[in-house]
């Protein structure tokens, strides 16, 4: 009963002008993705505004850098170590290639479609 109250609570908030990344954040979906071999694995995902990429070092012995550069959105995760994860949230719609600053050939692509 608590969880329909709190939903009702967000939905009427939702109508009352409160914005859509409070609303999409509860049960946003994190979506795996391994950097390993001097690669993304897997290289392309389609997910939704607002849902999770997170991004995982499984190189023993290489480091990794995420980033995204558009006119909508950026992220730049730093250095990752190996068994470091970077979460990527995409709170806006589009394309978005996520690069690897150390290693250019690195390149996946994110579709991220609207609710």
């Amino acid at each position: 009963m608590h969880i329909l109250l709190r939903m009702a609570a967000l939905t009427a908030m939702a109508v009352a002008g409160a914005t859509a990344i409070t609303v999409t954040a509860i049960g946003a979906s994190v979506h795996e993705v391994s950097q390993k071999g001097r690669a993304f694995q897997p290289g392309a995902l389609v997910i939704k505004r607002g849902e999770t990429v997170q991004v995982l070092n499984d190189d023993a012995d290489l480091l990794h850098h995420a980033y995204v550069e558009s006119p909508n959105f950026s992220f730049d995760s730093g250095d990752q170590e190996p068994g470091e994860k970077a979460r990527i949230v995409f709170p806006v719609a589009g394309t978005f290639a996520v690069l690897c600053g150390i290693h250019p050939k690195m390149k996946l692509t994110v579709r991220v479609d609207e609710r």
